[in-house]
């Protein structure tokens, strides 16, 4: 299982940067992290705006509608994914129509993929109406990671988005993470982001691929407006790729708005962190 050729990072490879937002929650979420947020994350921007999950607190209409609202604040284009809490938690909605409203006030695609000027990104929905909290990722899913970015220019950062992060020791429990991480591999992706934990976490991870070690970034932000922190503030992540170089800002609202506090800086095929 091979994608083809890997993207050649050098250091004449132009900047591209990614707004990485997650865990929203609307419906217990911080009003004013709200209302300043686009203006923050446009000032940057971004190639792609990547939300991955919970949008919603509780998959309830008027959520969405918050939701939807949101969205279209935004820098375009934007990646999402869904989350735990995008799926009614009880009743027969959850077992017949799952992704119904989602689909109406998001996005319809529950896999999408975005091409950008030297990106290609792939949305994995990881949320099926059972193992609500866990995830699952299916075989037609890994193969379409593979898919994707065989298809994806030699050039292009090969970003994968979903919200159940793999790469870190929580995704443990990510059915199916064995079988993704493999396509990880086979694929040559550059960088996977998540969320679910409500808690920031930028590190590199090496895989063997093709018997050559190669290392992507994998980046969990943080929750970015929900008042669910779990001790780690509202926050979002700000990435910037130049060649093999990968710099993460995490931006904290405080009380004169954003403002950037942890920084990591990592590289592609190796990653050290400040």
């Amino acid at each position: 299982m091979d994608a083809g050729p890997r993207r050649a990072a050098g250091p004449s490879t132009a900047t591209v940067v990614i707004a990485h937002l997650s865990d929203l929650h609307l419906g217990a979420h911080d009003a004013d992290a709200v209302e300043q947020l686009p203006a923050d994350v446009a000032a940057f921007g971004p190639a792609l705006t990547v939300v991955t999950g919970d949008w919603t607190m509780r998959a309830r209409i008027e959520e969405f509608r918050q939701a939807r609202r949101l969205l279209d604040r935004l820098p375009r284009p934007v990646l999402a994914v869904t989350g735990n809490h995008d799926v009614p938690l009880f009743g027969p909605r959850r077992l017949i129509v799952p992704y119904t409203r989602y689909r109406r006030w998001i996005v319809p695609e529950l896999d999408p993929v975005v091409h950008g000027a030297g990106l290609t990104a792939l949305g994995l929905q990881s949320t099926p109406r059972w193992r609500w909290a866990n995830g699952r990722i299916s075989a037609r899913q890994a193969d379409d990671v593979v898919r994707t970015f065989g298809a994806a220019p030699p050039g292009d950062l090969r970003l994968l988005a979903l919200h159940h992060p793999p790469l870190a020791s929580h995704g443990r429990s990510l059915l199916g993470r064995a079988r993704l991480i493999r396509a990880i591999e086979a694929a040559g992706v550059d960088l996977v982001l998540a969320g679910h934990t409500h808690v920031p976490d930028v590190r590199g991870a090496t895989l063997p691929a093709g018997g050559e070690a190669y290392r992507p970034v994998a980046v969990v932000a943080g929750t970015t407006t929900s008042v669910r922190t779990r001790g780690a503030g509202l926050s979002w992540s700000l990435i910037s790729v130049a060649g093999d170089a990968v710099v993460v800002r995490e931006r904290y609202l405080g009380g004169s708005g954003w403002n950037t506090g942890r920084l990591v800086h990592c590289r592609l095929g190796s990653a050290a962190a400040s």
